[in-house]
């Protein structure tokens, strides 16, 4: 990114009168980018954190502190008991995500009175308030844009330096800024962790089951050039089919189930909440899984298609294998890989927790289906 922009985005940042400002970091390359350029103008007025919800990945804090030590000091702020608390046995995707937001922002407010900051300095871009605007679903770090005065209700003005920009373009000043490449090229994790990749009724065995099969798959797919790749898991629990087998005759042997559980997706550009539907049997060729929602998606109110890879015919869960590929997020092709990699995954899966009875590869773009579950 020219550098004359960066200037003038530090100017504008110091012409500001920030007192102290506070920046919750996720370890992702929004919210590390916006707490380094803001750090280039205030510098050590900036106090940078990493709130720990109990929603992380594997170690996930004390990697992300270790990354950014020469960069960006962080203080870890574990507040997974309270998140525990406020939102476990939650089922709807949108209360999670308004739920989170409400607790995320209280401990935010008690951090920023505890350090003196009188500003939040927060990652949130383009694709995060437009999808919020539009109805898509609730990012939990869009409040402005959608009418929540931080400064009455948080006690902090909020600061956010990306908002116009796109995830190319936030990738883009980041390598300028120097961060490291590790957080640059990171895919996205959503603000609400895996608490909305434990679809359905939220519990801590879910949790578990969603944090070891993600894992598990972000290490089997890494280095493929993917631009996002994760797993989530629900019930594995059916309604009727409603004869959705016959929209995909000629494709194969192939049966079709409705999960108990929905999921959201795009129309338009509005949000919709629908069936998740199975696929399982022989097709005729392996390419034909990425026509499946082609034959499903439209006609019926679904928003995710998933093809069945394994099944033990024991066990509580199922997860899917979600990768995509995109420039901006807003839109994003099902990632093509090969079949044998993808058994592979689903076979350590199962072979490393028994509460799995079968795992399978999610072959919806966006739309209909959003890249996120909930």
């Amino acid at each position: 990114m020219d550098m004359a922009i960066i200037g003038k985005m530090i100017e504008d940042i110091k012409s500001l009168p920030i007192k102290c400002a506070l920046a919750a970091i996720s370890g992702g390359v929004d919210s590390t980018t916006a707490a380094v350029l803001v750090r280039r103008a205030i510098g050590n007025r900036l106090k940078a954190v990493f709130i720990d919800t109990g929603f992380m990945r594997f170690n996930e804090p004390a990697h992300v502190k270790d990354i950014l030590n020469d960069i960006l000091p962080i203080d870890i702020i574990n507040a997974s008991d309270r998140f525990y608390h406020e939102m476990l046995g939650l089922g709807d995707a949108e209360k999670k995500r308004i739920r989170f937001r409400e607790v995320f922002y209280a401990v935010l407010s008690e951090i920023a009175r505890y350090y003196g900051c009188d500003w939040l300095v927060q990652g949130t871009i383009a694709p995060d308030w437009i999808e919020t605007r539009g109805g898509i679903k609730t990012q939990h770090n869009v409040l402005e844009q959608i009418g929540i005065d931080t400064a009455s209700k948080y006690g902090f003005k909020l600061l956010e330096p990306l908002r116009e920009l796109y995830k190319d373009q936030v990738r883009e000043l980041a390598r300028t800024l120097n961060v490291p490449n590790e957080i640059v090229n990171r895919q996205p994790f959503p603000g609400p962790g895996l608490s909305i990749r434990a679809v359905g009724e939220l519990t801590l065995e879910k949790l578990d089951v969603v944090r070891e099969a993600t894992r598990i798959v972000e290490e089997g797919l890494e280095g493929m050039g993917l631009s996002q790749w994760f797993a989530a898991a629900w019930e594995y629990e059916f309604t009727s089919d409603e004869g959705l087998s016959r929209a995909i005759n000629g494709l194969g042997d192939l049966q079709t189930y409705l999960f108990r559980v929905r999921a959201t997706g795009v129309k338009g550009d509005s949000r919709s909440y629908g069936n998740v539907v199975l696929v399982k049997g022989h097709l005729v060729r392996w390419d034909l899984a990425y026509e499946l929602h082609r034959y499903l998606a439209a006609a019926y109110d679904i928003t995710h298609v998933i093809y069945e890879l394994v099944n033990r015919g024991s066990g509580k869960y199922f997860v899917s294998i979600r990768a995509v590929v995109t420039d901006d997020f807003m839109t994003a092709d099902v990632a093509r890989i090969p079949r044998d990699t993808l058994m592979d995954i689903a076979r350590e899966i199962l072979n490393n927790d028994d509460r799995v009875v079968a795992v399978g590869y999610d072959v919806t773009p966006k739309p209909p289906a959003t890249i996120e579950y909930e």
